[in-house]
């Protein structure tokens, strides 16, 4: 995903193409997510600038990648709520024992 640096606007084409969505998933997503607001150009037309594209590929990241739904994502989204998918430590070390017990059965 490329995001130009030296520019502050973008509208729906390129972000479309820079996120990898069709447009109407774009708008689709603007109903959805309160945190997606583009401007209006004179022309009427969605600018998005530099802002909005970060948070639609957290959304399409949360979608997509983590397969949450929008309810999901939208809860991820909210100020304060942990962002990062990563496991507890306690989690992982959980899973480290059951496999060594696994292990030992096997032997």
């Amino acid at each position: 995903m490329d995001i130009s640096d030296n520019k502050r606007f973008f509208r729906i084409g390129e972000t479309s193409r820079i996120i990898g969505v069709k447009p109407y998933v774009l708008r689709y997503w603007e109903k959805e997510f309160q945190n997606i607001r583009p401007k209006r150009a004179d022309s009427r037309q969605r600018t998005y600038q530099r802002e909005d594209i970060e948070t639609i590929i957290e959304i399409k990241k949360l979608l997509y990648e983590e397969k949450l739904t929008i309810e999901g994502a939208k809860k991820r989204l909210e100020p304060g709520e942990k962002v990062s998918s990563a496991p507890p430590d306690n989690f992982l070390k959980e899973i480290k024992e059951e496999l060594s017990q696994i292990l030992k059965m096997l032997e």
